[in-house]
């Protein structure tokens, strides 16, 4: 039990040393570091079993979710420990906002896989309806590369087929008239075989003589382009049948089905945003814990255990400072006066000089022949 305790406590990135001197705090922590070692052990599950759609292997799976779980605890335990309380509710907010805000990306990185898995089967039957579309649109764009091929074949077909019909039709009204004609019920009103019948009949014949040449050209075109169109069907349906049929159930399948069974079903709906809710408060309790609660007996300590360091280093580098300050005002004034000082004696050097050189002239007379002084 001990043990236990001592682990959530490191979960909470309190430090014990502190925490020894305020043993009413031991709780409170405790529960901070339960938190936020469950919130990691949730995104084992949910990363587990998003990796595991995508590789479709348990140790993949396994593998990548421990490591993205132990990134999430550990980026969840640097959070809360780096949260300090300052005894100002607009300072601590200030603070606390964008670890807020990171705290709600991650709840719904987290969520997500595992609402899916939450409603699994509903997924399952979407994405059997997904699968059929997407099959659906695979056929149709194969269809439709050979769909204009096809309508010209029957476009053809249908017109060969209307001219047999048109010469047909004229040749039946012929042969009635014709045979009006021979019975008297019709054309002339008299029951013979007269001339006029025999015209209408030699009308008749030479009718049925243009149908049977047009029958005997249309219909092998006929023929040929019927078998053109069932050879081109055949191909189709050849082509149909050796699609790549691969099971549609991948990571952005299944999210792809979450969001049309929430926008088509207001209960997945609800359900969906709760779930997102409660990730949500567990990824942020931790951080909203500290922010409403009274500054506590560590609070104070750990702030007097920093501030005693905070001055050391003030001191330290202040006197640091003052002495680099006054090495640099000794050393400019110093060298200052130094060398004026020995601006001066050069002065003086240069002035001795003068002064020898013009005693000099006084006493030996310059000879301007020679230019030297005489002796």
């Amino acid at each position: 039990m001990k043990t236990l305790q001592n682990f959530f406590l490191f979960c909470s990135g309190v430090e014990h040393s502190i925490l020894e001197k305020c043993p009413s705090d031991r709780n409170k922590y405790m529960g901070i570091g339960a938190t936020v070692f469950f919130t990691g052990v949730l995104a084992f599950f949910s990363s587990g079993y998003a990796l595991f759609t995508v590789f479709d292997s348990y140790v993949a799976a396994i593998a990548f979710g421990l490591v993205w779980g132990l990134m999430i605890f550990n980026l969840d335990r640097y959070i809360v420990l780096s949260m300090k309380s300052y005894g100002k509710w607009w300072r601590d907010w200030l603070v606390a906002l964008p670890r807020l805000a990171l705290a709600v990306l991650l709840a719904l990185v987290i969520s997500k896989p595992l609402e899916m898995k939450i409603f699994e089967k509903e997924i399952k039957a979407e994405l059997v309806t997904m699968e059929q579309e997407v099959y659906k649109t695979q056929e149709d764009r194969l269809k439709s590369r050979y769909q204009s091929q096809i309508d010209d074949q029957r476009a053809q077909i249908a017109a060969l087929k209307a001219e047999i019909s048109t010469k047909t039709e004229a040749r039946n009204e012929l042969v009635r008239q014709a045979v009006q004609e021979a019975d008297g019920t019709g054309g002339s009103g008299h029951k013979n075989l007269g001339p006029i019948y025999r015209a209408k009949k030699a009308e008749a014949e030479l009718a049925q003589a243009e149908l049977d040449r047009v029958q005997a050209v249309n219909l092998p075109l006929i023929q040929e382009k019927e078998g053109a169109v069932k050879a081109l069907e055949t191909t189709i349906q050849t082509e149909i049948a050796g699609l790549q049929r691969s099971r549609y159930d991948g990571m952005a399948a299944r999210m792809e089905a979450l969001g049309r069974l929430t926008n088509s079903s207001a209960a997945i709906l609800w359900a969906s945003l709760f779930i997102t809710l409660l990730f949500v408060a567990i990824e942020t309790a931790p951080i909203l814990v500290k922010l409403i609660s009274y500054r506590s007996p560590y609070d104070f300590i750990l702030h007097e255990h920093e501030h005693v360091f905070e001055m050391a280093n003030l001191e330290k580098t202040t006197e640091l400072a003052n002495r680099v300050r006054n090495k640099l005002r000794f050393d400019t004034e110093t060298g200052a006066h130094l060398v004026m000082a020995r601006i001066s004696a050069e002065k003086a050097l240069i002035d001795h000089k003068l002064r020898e050189k013009l005693e000099e002239l006084k006493t030996k007379p310059y000879d301007w022949k020679l230019g030297s002084l005489g002796e």
